[in-house]
């Protein structure tokens, strides 16, 4: 099976990269827009800017590959978000449009900005394939100021001053607001799930 990791020039790919490897696959960072396509299973990693990973993906002509992959695809934090329509960050910013809502700033009700650190995820969505086997009380590493709010593509949701997303599903399109790979067994068992499809 072939596992790519995209490098978007703008993400942790070690700890993602290490993660998968632990789980016993091997897998290419790449953002060639061939190796992308035929992949069996799509890592999108994502941390930094919501316009400087739109614009590499740009640069690498990895807009409409990404959109028209039918292999499972995952996206984790920015990569996530990536998936919506559109960041408020940076003033506006048109993101892959695959699941039609805008991340926006977090309304924290005063606490602080990014949330950042361990939390519960809240499943709308029972038994689904991606969260198979955690334990309901799992904690998950946050890392974030930009959330997509609740929608129906929402599997699994977090609290932190409002409701947001923290899973979701589209199609082969998966999402996660966490980082799986800093967030221990649970972490591991969800990329597994994922890897697994």
């Amino acid at each position: 099976m072939k596992v790519v990791v995209l490098d978007t020039g703008c993400a942790n790919l070690l700890s993602v990269k290490w993660a998968v490897k632990r789980l016993g696959y091997s897998l290419e960072v790449s953002n060639d827009p061939n190796v992308v396509l035929h992949s069996h299973k799509l890592v999108v990693p994502g941390v930094g800017t919501a316009q400087t990973a739109m614009n590499q993906l740009k640069q690498y002509h990895l807009i409409d590959v990404i959109k028209t992959c039918t292999q499972p695809v995952l996206g984790i934090c920015l990569g996530m978000q990536l998936l919506g329509s559109s960041s408020d960050e940076n003033n506006g910013v048109l993101t892959l449009g695959i699941i039609e809502t805008a991340c926006t700033l977090m309304d924290t009700k005063g606490l602080p900005l990014p949330h950042m650190g361990w939390n519960q995820i809240i499943e709308q969505v029972g038994n689904h394939r991606l969260l198979r086997g955690l334990d309901k009380k799992s904690y998950f590493y946050f890392v974030h100021s930009y959330a997509m709010p609740v929608n129906s593509s929402t599997i699994a949701t977090c609290e932190y001053g409002q409701s947001f997303t923290a899973v979701l599903q589209k199609d082969n399109f998966f999402g996660v607001q966490f980082h799986p790979e800093r967030s221990g067994k649970a972490g591991a068992l969800l990329l597994k799930n994922f890897l697994e499809m």
